[in-house]
């Protein structure tokens, strides 16, 4: 799911349900999960707003920019080949 939100978070920062719904099909307990993990690992950036209730909005750092950079290659790499790659599994599985 890591991936996913930081995929999502490459357009710019977004608060917990605009990441909620942009990751279709996360729960929010996952969620929190991952964005607690992310912010650990120096990719995500935490901010709370001082108001009632408290706003937090999540964005990427500089290191999970990066990283989100070489992530959207790859996802579109996968799109782009996807064909052959399909092919290449059928070929597999005819000659086993």
């Amino acid at each position: 799911m890591a991936l996913f939100v930081l995929a999502a978070l490459r357009a710019g920062p977004l608060r917990f349900h605009q990441l909620r719904d942009a990751v279709d099909g996360i729960s929010e307990k996952m969620l929190s999960q991952t964005l607690r993990t992310l912010d650990r690992d120096g990719l995500v950036t935490r901010t709370v707003e001082p108001t009632k209730p408290p706003q937090v909005t999540y964005a990427l750092t500089p290191l999970g920019r990066q990283g989100a950079s070489y992530l959207c290659d790859l996802i579109h790499w996968i799109g782009t080949n996807t064909p052959a790659i399909l092919e290449a599994q059928q070929r597999y599985d005819a000659e086993e």
